[in-house]
């Protein structure tokens, strides 16, 4: 009798011990699955690179851009540039016009700025969030990074003429990026970017921005018109026209402080 208690003992005892093996292991598999949040954050980002890659290549490339500002009282004014970029983190920005401010450079690396004058020998540093002209800051040519600048998340999906949207909130990675918060809405289907809403460090809305006239540049379809609007005055207003877009193979000299003087 005492012999079959302890096999019944025993029994018991591989049954438990089973058992807590079992859920020691179903532990462990949820704990390497990943998290709703973090799932939801991954693909936000991937829409957030596609876009990004939609606005411009990820080779080295030149572009001219023509912005016409206006503004009540004042008279429209027009500043037109050259940029030059290679990746994410090298780009200079060339005034061609006015003719009186030619010869004026912008260089970034990273997200480091700075400006090179004619008259002046050193080059001055700069911020990405200072406004270059009318509602268009040094950022907003020089870098257009979103990927790299901002944790994106998702808000919520939205239809807009038929179209499936990702609405997403990106929050800037620390405080030297353009703006610090980024309302950003995607198409789900292409990846095109519709428009954004971009925001102060103390969640002002500063301005709106819409992403139009999508033509083939550089190979493929591109936004080729972005009209900034200032979210307080919404008379006033800056349009960005994208043309002449070519892929060329830009060596990193032109892209050091010692180079701009070079650059025509």
């Amino acid at each position: 009798m005492f012999c079959n208690s302890t096999k019944r003992l025993n029994l018991w005892a591989c049954v438990l011990s089973s058992g807590i093996f079992l859920s020691l292991q179903s532990v462990a598999a949820l704990a390497q699955q990943p998290s709703p949040a973090s799932t939801d954050d991954a693909y936000a980002r991937s829409i957030v690179e596609k876009a990004d890659q939609v606005r411009f290549p990820s080779e080295g490339f030149q572009v001219d851009i023509v912005i016409n500002s206006s503004q009540p009282d004042k008279q429209a004014e027009t500043r037109k540039y050259r940029v030059l970029s290679k990746g994410n983190e090298n780009t200079v920005v060339m005034v061609t016009e006015p003719a009186s401010e030619r010869g004026q450079i912008i260089l970034m690396k990273g997200r480091d700025l700075w400006v090179f004058m004619p008259e002046v020998s050193q080059p001055v540093r700069i911020s990405l969030a200072q406004r270059l002209t009318g509602q268009v800051a040094n950022g907003d040519l020089a870098r257009a990074n979103f990927a790299g600048d901002y944790n994106p998340t998702v808000l919520r999906n939205e239809t807009i003429n038929g179209e499936n949207y990702v609405v997403m909130e990106l929050a800037a990675v620390d405080r030297s990026v353009t703006y610090q918060k980024v309302v950003y809405w995607v198409n789900q289907k292409n990846a095109w970017p519709l428009k954004a809403e971009f925001y102060s460090l103390s969640n002002r809305l500063l301005k709106k921005c819409s992403y139009e006239n999508f033509q083939t540049l550089a190979g493929k379809q591109r936004p080729t018109r972005l009209v900034m609007e200032d979210a307080l005055r919404g008379n006033e207003k800056s349009t960005l026209e994208y043309s002449e877009m070519k892929l060329r193979d830009l060596p990193d000299k032109i892209f050091t402080k010692d180079y701009l003087k070079k650059l025509e």
